[in-house]
């Protein structure tokens, strides 16, 4: 961590003008340089001060950067790693904010060169919320942070990267890009499927008397359309699955409502309640919820 010069943050939204934001506060002595392909977004961004600078061209915003961070929709990673692959300096730490992790490994593997490393990141942090103008520098603080590889991977570039979401707020978890899909498929990605679906299956008049059991089970589903099917399209088997189970659960539940069976409700109403409140147990316990 001592060597590092410059990071330079591919993407303003959210994550990444936080990215760079909590950079200025935690690593002064660090360059933190932003780019957007947007002109707007660019403008916002120096007018909010959230990077040391920001660059209009994105091959000279990577050059002189000793790790990269992509905060672009996941699809777009395999056109900025094959476009970028001449720019990178030689010894470079690639990563990124993406939700999935098993295409970006592949694609990084495909484009990159040999002396550039690729090692995939995680925060769990954000909110529904998208743009430079929400970016906040202490979104990462007590937020989980998954750092993926594979057999390959170069164990330094782990280290430095682990190193530098610790200095960010985070605590590091390290796990393999398809057990992080499968995870994150199941209790991110499953969430805001469920989410959508209880919103388009709810009366435009009725969903007006909602009260804030509805607005707190709906809230993620107030995510970015464009990221979220991007984020679906990556991960679509684990979702799929995830989906199964979810209507598993809700055929048991409309099953025991249709015959009447009260003890079988209570059962799994129950069962849910005391999942949930392990999990909140458990939070509270990590500091994750205060």
């Amino acid at each position: 961590m001592k060597n590092l010069q410059q990071i330079s943050v591919i993407g303003m939204g959210l994550l990444g003008a936080s990215v760079t934001l909590t950079i200025l506060r935690s690593m002064p002595s660090i360059k933190a340089v932003g780019y957007s392909h947007r002109e707007s977004t660019r403008r916002k961004a120096r007018q909010f001060g959230v990077a040391t600078e920001i660059i209009d061209d994105m091959a000279l915003s990577v050059a002189d950067a000793d790790i990269v961070i992509l905060a672009t929709p996941i699809s777009t990673f395999s056109a900025i790693f094959k476009e970028l692959a001449a720019s990178f300096k030689q010894g470079c730490i690639v990563t990124d904010v993406g939700s999935t992790k098993t295409l970006p490994h592949q694609w990084a593997a495909k484009y990159l060169p040999k002396n550039v490393h690729y090692v995939g990141s995680h925060p769990i942090a954000g909110s529904e919320k998208n743009g430079v103008e929400y970016a906040r520098d202490d979104l990462f603080f007590g937020a989980k942070c998954i750092v993926t590889k594979k057999a390959n991977t170069d164990p330094e570039s782990i280290a430095v990267l682990q190193n530098f979401w610790s200095t960010l707020g985070c605590s590091i978890s390290v796990m393999s890009p398809a057990k992080h899909d499968r995870i994150f498929g199941q209790v991110s990605h499953l969430p805001h499927v469920t989410a959508t679906a209880l919103v388009n299956a709810s009366d435009p008049e009725q969903i007006k008397f909602a009260g804030k059991g509805f607005v707190d089970t709906s809230r993620v589903a107030s995510g970015p359309a464009n990221v979220w099917s991007d984020i679906l399209m990556a991960n679509a088997a684990n979702t799929s699955k995830g989906i199964d189970r979810v209507i598993k659960e809700l055929q048991k539940l409309q099953k025991a409502i249709n015959s009447g069976n009260q003890k079988q409700i209570g059962k799994l109403l129950e069962q849910a309640r005391t999942k949930r409140e392990d999990l909140i147990n458990y939070k509270i316990k990590q500091k994750e919820l205060m």
